[in-house]
């Protein structure tokens, strides 16, 4: 039984940890950046809260960008942005 036991529990948390690091991304173009509210918006509408901290790379409404977010609760939290090429 212990011998079932140990690699159950070891596939359970390699399962479980790739969760943790999967990060969803989206591209898309900005609608709007509000700096004072931490948020982003894309133009369909798509809303993300930026990180505390989150340093603006110079970001513009027209700007076509790579969103990596993770929900958050029900919030999608933008992990990095970066311009699409």
């Amino acid at each position: 039984m212990r011998t079932l036991l140990i690699p159950a529990a070891a596939a359970a948390v390699l399962a479980t940890s790739s969760l943790v690091f999967a990060a969803s991304q989206t591209t898309g173009t900005i609608k709007h950046v509000d700096t004072h509210k931490m948020t982003l918006t894309l133009a369909d509408g798509s809303t993300y809260m930026l990180k505390q901290g989150f340093k603006d790379p110079g970001l513009k409404s027209g700007e076509k960008v790579v969103v990596s977010w993770d929900m958050s609760g029900k919030n999608k939290v933008a992990e990095k942005v970066t311009a699409a090429k």
